[in-house]
């Protein structure tokens, strides 16, 4: 955990942050030495430290200062070639929150629906350290994965860009991130991608959500080519999880999760006599009637915008009777059902206190309670709901309880899994790292040319006005020729696919032994101009 270790000493001195992994949560406050010390999650409660004060005091980041900010950055790397700047190249880094790290009430205030994840990439490669950007935002998760200039910088304007678009302020939010870098972060994407940090182990669905993050940023500019090769690699070793592994044999979604907390909450047979009502069919939805079907549910409600996407999943969905109701007579349907499951994607409660407490009690037969299953992000269903005697409100932080049954079989073939994602993990750092030849081969080719017309230009100014057009080319070509033939050599050293972690350490030793011996260019310029150009989109 190199990475971790060097984020703490950038936040030394900070209040606890969350660093989340392998599924599991663990809390740790960060000393003034920026030393990692691990916290009991009992103690959460216990009084913050000096050092804790001494972050709070310090000034808020402000976006609108980001400019001055910059512009002192440039200075820095004009005049101390020892800047941090110069030691390091981009970072990839993946900063937010999950079900493991912050209850639902947070996550979905920082929820982002998938028609403004563009929005929020753009939103996010404006800010002054930040290259490119993804967002992938869930039911169970809020995740923003980016490659910045600086990675305590970047992480600095992540935070402040997540605080100011939730609301949250971010002393609160501070205290359930986690904060991961390079290796880190991709390796936490691919057990994400591969089912290893779901509530549920082993569940599919999130390697769909993996995908679509993919294919929505392919018309994104910031979904730049770090962020689009982490993911590309993610999904393909979430496929050859599912493929080699018997880690989904048998696992449950969130939506089977649900329909397993309805069975666990009636009495004991009562699924098949609860009246049930599913409000929305999108993918979620018709796993949860697919579910409740093959529980033995006969007859199902569904409320939804349209009929005709209910009309084709009664057609796919045989052996239950499916009714279509519009959203207008939500609250009506709801009267006459005992099992509520909601999933849409409004971003406000459909079910409020005033709702729900003149409905109509329920039979005794399915234990006298309404049951309200939410699984949408952000919440479907108030939670002023369970001030009713009446009702019962369950959401996605409740599914831990079904969860933990078939969690401990599961987790032995996770490590089937992570052996496999280790394996992916080592090519795309492969492929990460062997990136960093490509402006060494660039520079030296620029060198050997600039090299190659001067000689070129003295050669053929000897020679005088009188050789011919022809002649003239043959000389070029001659020259081109030796330079090409000399540089063969170092560019094969250059150029590595990656497959090889041997190889790829010798190309990277080359590269710098080229860099030192033919005295190109070091990297401060290309950053210069990265950040001269990020100081010149504030001004306009």
């Amino acid at each position: 955990m190199a990475a971790t270790s060097s984020l703490a000493s950038a936040f030394a001195g900070t209040s606890d942050f969350a660093f989340a992994g392998h599924g599991q949560l663990l809390k740790h406050r960060l000393n003034r030495k920026g030393e990692i010390a691990c916290v009991n999650p009992r103690a959460a409660n216990a009084k913050a430290q000096p050092e804790d004060a001494q972050f709070q005091s310090e000034p808020p980041f402000n976006l609108s200062s980001s400019k001055a900010a910059s512009l002192a950055a440039l200075e820095q790397l004009k005049t101390s070639s020892a800047d941090r700047y110069t030691k390091e190249r981009s970072s990839l880094l993946a900063i937010g929150l999950s079900v493991h790290t912050a209850p639902v009430e947070m996550r979905e205030k920082l929820a982002i629906p998938e028609a403004e994840w563009p929005r929020a990439i753009e939103e996010l490669c404006a800010l002054n350290h930040i290259e490119e950007a993804a967002v992938l935002s869930t039911c169970n998760r809020m995740e923003i994965y980016v490659v910045a200039l600086s990675w305590h910088r970047g992480i600095r304007e992540v935070t402040e860009w997540m605080s100011k678009a939730s609301g949250i302020p971010l002393g609160d939010l501070r205290q359930h991130l986690f904060m991961l870098r390079d290796h880190d972060a991709s390796q936490h994407l691919f057990q994400v991608s591969s089912g290893l940090d779901s509530l549920v182990l082993g569940e599919g669905q999130i390697l769909a959500q993996v995908k679509q993050v993919h294919k929505v940023g392919q018309g994104v500019v910031g979904f730049g080519r770090n962020i689009g090769g982490l993911f590309k690699h993610a999904i393909t070793a979430g496929k050859r999880v599912r493929s080699e592994t018997s880690i989904a044999a048998g696992a449950v979604s969130v939506s089977s999760a649900a329909v397993e907390l309805a069975v666990m909450k009636l009495p004991k047979d009562g699924i098949f006599s609860a009246r049930m009502l599913v409000i929305g069919a999108g993918k979620m939805g018709k796993l949860v009637i697919k579910h409740l079907i093959a529980k033995g549910s006969k007859r199902i409600v569904v409320v939804n915008r349209s009929e005709e996407r209910v009309s084709l999943l009664q057609e796919e969905l045989t052996g239950a009777e499916l009714i279509y109701q519009p959203l207008t007579e939500m609250l009506s349907n709801a009267a006459e059902a005992d099992v509520v499951f909601t999933s849409t994607a409004s971003e406000t409660p459909l079910f409020l206190k005033e709702h729900v407490e003149n409905l109509p009690p329920v039979a005794s037969n399915v234990g006298g309670i309404r049951l309200f299953i939410d699984i949408s992000v952000p919440r479907n269903v108030g939670p002023c709901v369970s001030e009713v005697n009446l009702a019962r409100v369950y959401n996605v932080d409740d599914l831990k309880e079904v969860v933990e049954a078939n969690k401990e079989v599961r987790q032995k073939k996770a490590l089937e899994a992570q052996m496999i994602i280790d394996e992916e993990l080592r090519q795309f750092d492969a492929w990460r790292d062997s990136l960093e030849t490509v402006p060494t081969i660039k520079k030296l080719r620029a060198y050997a040319e600039r090299i190659r017309m001067a000689e070129l230009e003295k050669c053929l100014s000897k020679l005088g006005d009188d050789v011919s057009k022809k002649n003239r080319k043959l000389v070029d070509d001659l020259s081109r020729g030796i330079v090409n033939k000399l540089l063969h050599g170092p560019m094969q050293h250059l150029r590595c696919d990656g497959s090889d972690s041997r190889t790829l350490s010798e190309t990277l030793e080359n590269m710098h032994a080229l860099e030192r011996m033919f005295n190109l260019e070091t990297e401060i310029s290309v950053l210069e101009q990265k950040i001269r150009a990020k100081v010149e989109q504030t001004q306009k």
